[in-house]
């Protein structure tokens, strides 16, 4: 295998999975080039996941305003045991909000500018009440990032 993919995403509905599962499906089409990946929920990734890793995708749900509860116990249990050694670390994020999701974003875009984390694209956003193209543009955005890895544009 070439690179790894990390996709760490919190899916606590048959929603949320889909999503999940189509960003894997990207990941792992055939345009996507030779890249491993491998899909965790928050609770089973770790720092050891993290260092084998050569680009992550994050996905929660938009809770309270914020990112989950879950992911948030993954970035308090990963932060420290990888702040070191994951500087410019190229990462995407999904988020599903039934608001905004503003302060979801924010929230996680503090955390990887503290690890020193580059985002190769802007946030995807699927917000509001739920529309089938969410999953073509989960999707879209495992393919691209994992294209990216393979062909290392990051």
């Amino acid at each position: 295998m070439g690179k790894r993919l990390l996709v760490v995403a919190h899916v606590p509905s048959d929603n949320t999975l889909r999503l999940r599962d189509a960003v894997v499906a990207g990941a792992r089409s055939d345009e996507a080039g030779n890249v491993e990946t491998v899909a965790l929920t928050p609770f089973e990734a770790g720092p050891a996941e993290v260092l084998a890793a050569d680009g992550i995708i994050l996905g929660t749900t938009e809770n309270l305003g914020t990112m989950s509860g879950a992911l948030k116990d993954f970035f308090d249990r990963t932060y420290y045991g990888v702040i070191e050694q994951t500087e410019a670390l190229p990462y995407a994020l999904y988020i599903r909000a039934g608001h905004d999701g503003t302060g979801t974003r924010r929230a996680v875009e503090s955390i990887a500018r503290g690890l020193k984390w580059r985002a190769v694209q802007e946030p995807l956003v699927c917000r509001g009440a739920w529309q089938e193209s969410f999953v073509e543009d989960c999707r879209n955005l495992g393919l691209a990032m994992a294209a990216g890895l393979d062909a290392g544009i990051f």
